[in-house]
C-alpha cells in the first residue's frame, strides 16, 4: 500500500507544473500517488500534466473555486493515510518524502510533519529561513509552534504532511477564505496536536513567482475571521502575538488602499507589546510612502534581498 497522497492544486501554472511534478517523480521514497486538482485553468496546465506518463498521476477537473476547494477535493480523493501538499510552482528535493516518512515513524502522534525549506529568488540566490529559538540542527517536536513561526512559518503549503484522519476532526480548508486559508488550517491543527520539524531542507519555494492572489487588492480578498480564534487567543499568548502580526499586516494593506476605518479596527485589537517599534513607525507613515515601500520590498525580494518588518 502506498504511503503518501501528494495533493497539488493547479491553476494556470503551465510554465511550472511539469518541473513540480518531475520533482515528485524523482523522490527516493516512491510509495505515493499524485492527485492534481485542476481548478479551472485557462492555459495549457492540464495538457502539460497529461503529457507526463506515470500511472501514479491522477488529474481531477473542477470549475475555478480557489485553492481551498481544490485541496479539499484532493483530500477526499486520497487513498492513503498521509497527505503531502505541494503548490504547482514549488519544488521538492529528492529526499523530501523520505524525510517526512522518517518524521512520521519517529513521532507518530504529531499532527503536522514539516521539513525545512528554502526561498529561491529571481537572481538565483536562496535563503533558508531561521526559526525562533530553534537552531539549524534541531529535529523534533516544536515546543511552541506559534512563537517559533514568527516571522517565518514552520508550516507551508509545500513542505508538510498531515494525517488524513485529522481533517475529519479539525475540518477541511475553508472555502470562505481566499487568502490565508492554509494559515487557518495550521492554527486549527497546531492548537490540538504536536508539530514536528526536520533538520533537513527538502523543499524550494520560488519566491519570485507572484500568483494572481498576491497582486489582488485586500478589498477583493476573503480573509480569515479573527473572531474564530478569540477564545484560544485569550489563553495562549503566543497565538495572540502570532495573530497580531497578521492583524498589523492586514491593517497596513487596508491603509495602503485607503480603508482607514478597517485598518484602525484591526489596530485596536492588537496588544502594543506584540508589535515591534519598527513596525509601529512604518504604520504611521503616510499612504504614498507605504505604497512606495511596498513596491520597493517586492523589487528587493525578487532580487534576493530578503527581510521582514516583523522581526
Amino acid at each position: 500500500m502506498a504511503f503518501f497522497s501528494v495533493v497539488i492544486p493547479l491553476f494556470n501554472k503551465a510554465a511550472y507544473i511539469e518541473n513540480t511534478i518531475r520533482s515528485v517523480l524523482n523522490q527516493t521514497f516512491t510509495d505515493y500517488e499524485i492527485i492534481i486538482v485542476n481548478d479551472g485553468s485557462t492555459d495549457e496546465s492540464e495538457a502539460v500534466v497529461r503529457r507526463i506518463n506515470d500511472g501514479r498521476i491522477q488529474i481531477f477537473n473542477q470549475k475555478n473555486q480557489g485553492a481551498s476547494v481544490a485541496r479539499n477535493l484532493g483530500i477526499e480523493k486520497a487513498k492513503y493515510n498521509y497527505i503531502a501538499f505541494l503548490d504547482a510552482d514549488d519544488l521538492w528535493m529528492s529526499n523530501h518524502l523520505e524525510t517526512l516518512k522518517h518524521l512520521i515513524q519517529t513521532y507518530p502522534n504529531a499532527g503536522i510533519f514539516a521539513s525545512r525549506y528554502q526561498l529561491v529568488f529571481k537572481n538565483g540566490k536562496n535563503y533558508i529561513p531561521k526559526f525562533k529559538d530553534t537552531d539549524a540542527g534541531f529535529e523534533g517536536i516544536i515546543s511552541d509552534f506559534f512563537k517559533t513561526s514568527l516571522p517565518y512559518p514552520i508550516a507551508t503549503s509545500s513542505s508538510i504532511a498531515i494525517p488524513k484522519y485529522l481533517f475529519e476532526e479539525t475540518g477541511y480548508f475553508k472555502p470562505s477564505i481566499s487568502s490565508g486559508q492554509d494559515v487557518d488550517m495550521w492554527i486549527r491543527i497546531a492548537s490540538k496536536y504536536p508539530v514536528v520539524l526536520s533538520n533537513k531542507v527538502t523543499a524550494s519555494y520560488l519566491h519570485y513567482i507572484e500568483n494572481s492572489l498576491s497582486k489582488t487588492s485586500i478589498l477583493d480578498k476573503k480573509l480569515k475571521d479573527f473572531n474564530d480564534y478569540k477564545e484560544q487567543e485569550e489563553s495562549n499568548p503566543s497565538l495572540k502575538k502570532y495573530l497580531d502580526v497578521y492583524r498589523i499586516e492586514y491593517a497596513l494593506q487596508y491603509k495602503i488602499v485607503g480603508e482607514n476605518k478597517k485598518s484602525k479596527e484591526l489596530l485596536q485589537n492588537i496588544l502594543k507589546d506584540n508589535i515591534s517599534f519598527k513596525t509601529k513607525i512604518i504604520y504611521l507613515l503616510p499612504r504614498h510612502l507605504l505604497i512606495f515601500l511596498l513596491k520597493l520590498k517586492r523589487y528587493l525580494r525578487k532580487n534576493g534581498l530578503n527581510f521582514s518588518i516583523y522581526d
